[in-house]
């Protein structure tokens, strides 16, 4: 059987603090999504688990499903301050996914784990996913770098290395 969950490292050179504060904030996911289909947010910033927040999605981002625009609630699962937040989707599109991030400090920052995980997915919903896919997680910490650590000098040219 294939995996069931994805996960996707980056380095980010900033602390903990700063990237769980953009995670926490129901605009921070908007600001940093790279599917296109978060919209907007309300709700404020979150602080344990069970928290909730409204995401307005439109789905033609994808072009997957024909979903055009709609409303998901983000229940927040895990919550460690700094350290590890996770959410699910609850409402129609409640299928028993989840997202979410672990915070390690490292030395030069913060190695940031993403993760989307759809193993408890009920088996007549498993053929759609993943949703997001691999690189779509990776882009999206590439925004968080850029989003958590703004005024971070990044190399022009020469050899890349791996993100």
């Amino acid at each position: 059987m294939a995996s069931e969950r994805i996960e996707v490292q980056r380095l980010i050179p900033t602390d903990p603090a700063t990237i769980f504060a953009i995670l926490a904030d129901p605009q921070g996911h908007v600001a940093i999504d790279s599917s296109g289909m978060l919209m907007a947010a309300s709700g404020s910033p979150v602080a344990a688990v069970g928290d909730t927040f409204q995401v307005h999605m439109d789905r033609d981002a994808l072009r997957d499903f024909p979903l055009d625009l709609y409303d998901v609630t983000i229940s927040i699962t895990t919550l460690e301050r700094d350290r590890e937040i996770a959410w699910t989707i609850l409402g129609q599109l409640s299928l028993g996914h989840t997202y979410g991030y672990q915070l390690e400090p490292v030395d030069g920052g913060t190695l940031v784990t993403s993760y989307y995980d759809w193993s408890a997915v009920e088996p007549e919903w498993k053929n759609i996913f993943p949703v997001i896919k691999e690189g779509a997680l990776r882009a999206t910490l590439g925004i968080l770098a850029r989003t958590a650590a703004p005024g971070v000098p990044r190399p022009l040219g020469g050899e890349l290395s791996p993100g």
